[in-house]
């Protein structure tokens, strides 16, 4: 997703949710301590907000920081290291990357995988509703839905149903991977 997808995101989420939450432009950018200008650049898509204005506005909205910048879910999503919805603070030379948000009564499971080139590890799907993340370390594999795997890099990110057949496939010595599994 680039800046400007990115930006078009928070500029629906903020419309969404200060509409949501029953707010002017001009009550929401006071609990933000805003100006209601700046408010009204990002709900139409034409400022660049920081961390902090994120916060700030997700804070004063009683809503998560990942409900601003998430884009509308689909079923296998891959962020490439160094792409995905970044933002940067105002303070430090810091950026912070969603890569995925937790939906409401969702549970997850976080687990650490190596493996090694060989045998494809096929999982039969998991209780309905299961969706698997997964964060390439090291190595590179095959990964994702059984009849449509994709290839990551380290550092590449992938979201898929986990209540479908999947595979991980090792296609480098020492390929290791982060995995969480949101069960609802």
């Amino acid at each position: 997703m680039g800046n400007a997808d990115l930006i078009a995101v928070i500029a629906a989420s903020l419309r969404r949710e200060r509409e949501r939450a029953g707010l002017s432009q001009t009550e929401l950018a006071r609990r933000a301590g805003l100006a209601k200008s700046t408010l009204s650049q990002l709900e139409a898509g034409t400022g660049n907000p920081s961390v902090e204005t994120l916060w700030a506005l997700g804070t004063a909205l009683d809503v998560p920081f990942s409900r601003l910048v998430d884009p509308p879910r689909v079923p296998v999503h891959v962020i490439r290291a160094g792409e995905g919805p970044a933002a940067h603070s105002d303070q430090a030379d810091y950026t912070t990357t969603l890569l995925a948000s937790c939906p409401p009564n969702a549970r997850r499971d976080l687990y650490r995988v190596t493996a090694q080139p060989g045998a494809r590890r096929v999982s039969d799907p998991h209780p309905p509703g299961t969706v698997e993340h997964a964060v390439l370390s090291t190595g590179r594999a095959l990964v994702g839905p059984s009849d449509d795997p994709i290839e990551l890099a380290p550092g590449d990110y992938i979201t898929y149903p986990g209540d479908a057949p999947h595979v991980f496939e090792a296609l480098t010595p020492g390929t290791s991977a982060i995995f969480l599994m949101e069960h609802v």
